[in-house]
């Protein structure tokens, strides 16, 4: 089952228009629970320290830099390896006259900042990259003294939709299936990076929002991109039911999950 198509696919649409690209984030705000996580886990690292400078590494569609730069006021720089994708979101950075929000494309294996920011958020970026302790080691030097990071994976409890052995990825993209909360400390450890806490998300009831919102919707996408046009019937009856099993998973953390929320701070 192939993810990044249809994302592909979802950035064309959007093309250059600044209203469809701010629909999209509204929309994966609302459907994307991992979502609900990282932005409550950086409402409190801001709240908590010193944060000027921001990186989002793995920028993506740009949701959380727009995010933090809009909410915050911080200086936001949006960093990721689709170039098309860099240049769309600089774009509505540029038409929306924010100069705290920035894009540029960056292989983060070979990161080259060093003491420039105080926060960096990575989500869903590291199961899809080979050598994460070379990328876990280039976030340490990016990161000022005493700089925070949140990172969110896939656990190796049922992450990237594999639960038993020999299933593979829901999503093909991935390069592992997921970590442990041992081995994402142990790494984070070697790069001076030192884990403040771990919490799993996508627990139970997670995962039966997972397979109702997201998984069932791509599935019928992979068969033709077409059906998109079913899609808002889909969830007029779907959603509700979804915002439930989100809003458990979210308030009331579950012991495991199939993913994984990371702060993790550097050494001084």
């Amino acid at each position: 089952m192939k993810y990044e198509p249809i994302k592909d696919k979802l950035s064309v649409m959007i093309g250059d228009s600044t209203f469809m690209r701010r629909v999209l984030y509204s929309v994966l705000g609302l459907i994307f629970l991992r979502e609900w996580h990282v932005k409550r886990a950086l409402r409190k690292a801001i709240r908590d320290g010193r944060t000027e400078d921001v990186l989002d590494a793995g920028s993506g569609f740009g949701q959380y830099s727009y995010y933090v730069a809009r909410k915050t006021g911080r200086s936001v720089t949006g960093v990721d390896i689709n170039r098309a994708e860099i240049e769309k979101c600089t774009l509505f950075a540029q038409k929306l006259g924010m100069k705290n929000l920035s894009f540029d494309f960056a292989d983060l294996e070979k990161l080259g900042f060093e003491n420039k920011f105080d926060l960096i958020v990575s989500v869903d970026v590291m199961e899809h990259i080979r050598d994460d302790v070379a990328v876990f080691g280039n976030f340490a030097r990016a990161l000022r003294p005493g700089g925070l990071i949140v990172i969110s994976t896939p656990s190796n409890f049922g992450g990237s939709d594999v639960h038993d052995e020999g299933e593979h990825s829901f999503i093909e993209e991935h390069f592992r299936e997921g970590y442990s909360a041992e081995e994402i400390t142990s790494k984070l450890g070697t790069a001076n990076l030192k884990t403040k806490s771990v919490r799993y998300t996508y627990g139970k009831v997670g995962s039966w929002y997972w397979n109702l919102a997201i998984k069932i919707p791509v599935k019928l996408l992979n068969k033709s991109f077409g059906l998109i046009v079913l899609l808002p019937f889909y969830y007029l009856v779907a959603l509700p039911f979804s915002v439930l099993f989100m809003s458990i998973d979210y308030f009331f953390p579950p012991k495991r999950g199939s993913g994984l929320l990371v702060i993790a701070k550097k050494g001084k």
